[in-house]
């Protein structure tokens, strides 16, 4: 029997997917997968069958955050909508079971392409191109669900002014995770709140639609199997799927501190992926929005990471993380900040500018 990570009750979560997970009657497997920063996500194997199961994560959890029913609710929306998910099965909803709630989805077999794993897959140009094409493509997709005929309505608790109860959550989440101070935040604060865009009307929005998000065929780059981690998602500007993207897709002649700030920048910084210019003239075209606020987005999205990865750093702090690649969080956390003022100062909107 293999060593058990953290964070699961073997006999207690062995029993409930003998009971609702077809085909798990048996000796399973837990393994820890993923980066892990924030929800815990585990492969749980038995001879031929793999499954992957998500809870939160251990220690202090900051408000609204790692609501796993939620999260549940929104992949078996997308997936009766024919969207690209990993199949849900069974969810958890007992503390009593593994403390806190979680669910079980199928194993989503493909590539994710990271930093550490991108070699042998997409070597041609025109390969390359083709993951961009299929990034836009679904994210079209998503944003053109109907989130009412989907069962969403209330996904959200009211859609419109998205952008501005964004940047008030992320400015409490920074005053109750902080561990020290760092200037970019109220700069940016400042400047976003000052530029701040009139939205579209509303969709379903990822929150962290990224490469390293998506489960790509083995045999097609172009084609995408599932989208995964949708514990962000949300009700709201489908303006900020797209910046967030930009934020972590890297092209040729990047700075080196927006590929230290983004690991995952440097996988798309290399030639035949699509230029960031060229994901947003296909998004607009294809879903007919207007993008010319596009960078306030973009730069939300590195307020909002970093905020993030501070907490993760504070968790980290205080021994409540799990697995060996959060030492460098904090770090993380002041290039994504840093970069967000970088990229601020060279938008092409003066108030972003901080005139």
């Amino acid at each position: 029997m293999s060593d058990l990570p953290p964070g699961i009750n073997r006999d207690a979560v062995t029993r409930f997917f003998r009971d609702h997970v077809p085909g798990a009657d048996g000796d399973l497997t837990f393994t820890l997968i993923g980066e892990g920063r924030s929800n815990l996500t585990y492969a749980v194997t038995l001879g031929g069958e793999k499954w992957v199961m998500r809870r939160p994560p251990l220690g202090h959890m900051l408000p609204t955050a790692h609501d796993m029913v939620r999260e549940y609710r929104v992949i078996s929306a997308m997936d009766a909508a024919g969207f690209p998910v990993a199949r849900p099965i069974a969810l958890c909803e007992d503390p009593a079971v593994n403390d806190y709630p979680f669910y079980v989805m199928n194993f989503a077999d493909g590539r994710i392409l990271t930093f550490d794993d991108h070699a042998n897959y997409a070597e041609t140009e025109a390969d390359r191109e083709k993951i961009g094409h299929a990034l836009i493509d679904t994210l079209v997709q998503l944003h053109a669900i109907d989130y009412q005929a989907a069962g969403l309505g209330d996904f959200a608790f009211r859609p419109e002014g998205y952008l501005e109860r964004q940047l008030r959550r992320w400015g409490e989440q920074w005053e109750r995770s902080k561990t020290r101070d760092l200037p970019e935040v109220d700069e940016l604060s400042r400047r976003l709140r000052r530029a701040l865009p009139a939205s579209p009307p509303p969709t379903l929005v990822h929150g962290d639609y990224r490469l390293g998000n998506m489960v790509l065929a083995h045999d097609d780059p172009g084609r995408v199997v599932a989208v995964l981690d949708w514990e962000m998602s949300t009700l709201g500007d489908p303006l900020s799927d797209l910046g967030y993207t930009l934020m972590y897709w890297g092209q040729v002649g990047d700075p080196d501190l927006r590929l230290l700030a983004h690991e995952e920048s440097r996988v798309t910084a290399r030639p035949g992926f699509l230029t960031r210019d060229e994901l947003v003239a296909e998004y607009a075209r294809k879903s007919g929005r207007n993008v010319d606020a596009i960078e306030f987005y973009e730069i939300f999205a590195n307020y909002k990471i970093g905020i993030i990865m501070e907490g993760i750093h504070a968790r980290y702090l205080a021994g409540e993380t799990v697995g060996d690649i959060f030492d460098d969080a904090g770090e993380t956390a002041a290039y994504m900040l840093q970069n967000g003022l970088a990229t601020a100062d060279r938008a092409e909107n003066p108030i972003l500018r901080g005139q």
